[in-house]
This record gives C-alpha cells, sequence and structure tokens, in this order.
C-alpha cells in the first residue's frame, strides 16, 4: 500500500505499522509490558502510548487442527483490542510480534499489521490555541502531573 505524501508545516508526517491485538480483558498488561521489554512505543515527546478499547466479545470456532479439540459451536471471549504505532522498523517489528506471541493466552492470537502514518506535531507550535488543555480550566481527563 503506497502511503499518501504529505508536504504541511503543521506536522511531520512518518510512516510505520499500526499493529492491533485482540487479547482477553485480563491479559492486556501481560502484553503491554512484553511489547514494552521490546520497544518504548515512543510517539513524538512521548512514550508507551498505547489505546485499548472497550470490552468487546470475540467469537471463533475451533477446528480440532490445533491444540484444542475441535467445538461444534462458536464460543465468545471477552476481549479488548490493544493498538499501537511501531516507526517502520522491521527487525524490531519482528522482535514486537515474538513477544506479543510469547506473552498471549491463545494458541492462535488475532494481531493484524497494517502500513500506516502518523502525525507528530512540530513542538512549539501552535502553544496558544485555547483548544489546547493547558490553555483553559483542566478537565476530568487531564492528568493531575500535567494541571
Amino acid at each position: 500500500m503506497k502511503m499518501p505524501e504529505l508536504k504541511t508545516g503543521r506536522f511531520i508526517p512518518e510512516d510505520g505499522l499500526r499493529i492491533t491485538v485482540q487479547v482477553p480483558e485480563t491479559r492486556v498488561q501481560r502484553i503491554v509490558e512484553a511489547v514494552l521489554a521490546v520497544t518504548a512505543l515512543k510517539y513524538g515527546d512521548y512514550d508507551r502510548v498505547t489505546f485499548q478499547s472497550a470490552a468487546g466479545v470475540q467469537s471463533f470456532r475451533s477446528l480440532g487442527s490445533g491444540r484444542n479439540a475441535a467445538t461444534e459451536a462458536a464460543v465468545q471471549v471477552p476481549c479488548m483490542e490493544l493498538t499501537f504505532f511501531l516507526a517502520r522498523d522491521d527487525a524490531g517489528a519482528e522482535q514486537v510480534l515474538e513477544a506479543i506471541y510469547a506473552s498471549h493466552p491463545y494458541e492462535e492470537p488475532v494481531i493484524y499489521v497494517a502500513p500506516c502514518l502518523r502525525t507528530l506535531h512540530i513542538r512549539g507550535m501552535d502553544e496558544d490555541n485555547p483548544n489546547r488543555f493547558w490553555n483553559s480550566a483542566p478537565e476530568d481527563w487531564v492528568p493531575d502531573a500535567h494541571r
């Protein structure tokens, strides 16, 4: 997939990979820790940047060709999606994916790897924008360290 060429003075585009992992809610933090042991998940001036969806339901039916016995009907497991960006570095991506496989509770984890384009702000630009959280009364979602 060819990424669009974005030319702007407002942000810096960077291509890489978007990794999405479906994982039971109780195991999400284990996956995050395994990934962070391999990479800092840096995003501009921040690191450890991940997103976790609200719990949903993953459905599957075992065909019996793997470790688990075949099931007649599909089963459902409460799962979340964990997603994060990796700068384009094939060796690093392989290490991250291996860390996910090693720490995931499934025989066949659902992992999507997609080419992605992210935008990184240009430091010092637009800091007086009234929409920035630091230019108004803090809302509940603003971490205490940033108030």
